[in-house]
């Protein structure tokens, strides 16, 4: 299972953490990675990390978000930076075997909220 936790209530301009932690009965993951959907959105992408240590990003997010992996604890964290009101929404971690392109992946964690007041 994942369990994703750092989610929480920050004003504009700050700053959250989210990690993902993958136990259990989960096999061959070479890419985790999170999503996001805001109220009345559709889910998207906002990046995705390798165990090759590759990374995809959303172009919007690039530069204020940064995933980085670590893979003997098997947990995945995204560091967001100058967080916006329009940052709002459930994140999701995902986790499973595939490329860099290929998500999202066959394990999901429960959402964690963000919530960015302005």
């Amino acid at each position: 299972q994942l369990q994703a936790s750092g989610g929480g209530l920050v004003q504009a301009g700050g700053s959250l953490r989210l990690s993902c932690a993958a136990s259990g009965s989960i096999f061959s993951i070479n890419a985790m990675g999170w999503y996001r959907q805001a109220p009345g959105k559709q889910r998207e992408t906002v990046a995705v990390v390798t165990t090759g240590g590759s990374t995809n990003y959303a172009a919007s997010l690039k530069g204020r978000f940064t995933i980085s992996r670590d893979t003997v604890k098997n947990t995945v964290y995204l560091q967001m930076n100058s967080l916006k009101p329009e940052d709002t929404a459930v994140y999701y971690c995902n986790a499973g075997s595939g490329t860099l392109w290929s998500g999202p992946y066959d394990y999901w964690g429960q959402g964690t909220l963000v919530t960015v007041s302005s």
